[in-house]
C-alpha cells in the first residue's frame, strides 16, 4: 500500500477508522459483561487478604495494647498486608 499516492492515504485511513470502531465495540462489549456480572452478583478483583472478622480481633487486639509483631504471628499476616489493611481501614472510618 503506498501512502504517498491519494488511494492509498484514503485506504490507510479506512482501516484506522476500522480498527478504531472495533476497539470501541470491544469495550462495550467489556463494560456490558462486567455491568451483567454485577447484577449476578460477582465482584472482580483480588480477594482481601484479611477478612473482616479477622480485622475486627485485629483492630481489637492493638486497642488493648498487643504490638504488631505479636499481632503478625498470632493471626499469620504480614507486617506489610497488616499496615495496608490497617491504612485502608482508617481511610473507610
Amino acid at each position: 500500500m503506498d501512502t504517498g499516492i491519494p488511494s492509498g492515504e484514503l485506504l490507510f485511513h479506512i482501516f484506522g477508522a476500522l480498527a478504531q470502531y472495533e476497539r470501541a465495540l470491544i469495550s462495550e462489549r467489556v463494560t456490558a459483561g462486567l455491568d451483567a456480572a454485577r447484577q449476578r452478583g460477582r465482584i472482580g478483583g483480588r480477594p482481601p487478604a484479611i477478612s473482616s472478622e479477622k480485622l475486627d480481633a485485629i483492630l481489637k487486639a492493638l486497642e488493648s495494647g498487643m504490638s504488631k509483631a505479636a499481632i503478625c504471628q498470632t493471626f499469620n499476616v504480614k507486617r506489610t498486608t497488616l499496615i495496608d489493611a490497617l491504612n485502608r481501614a482508617i481511610i473507610q472510618s
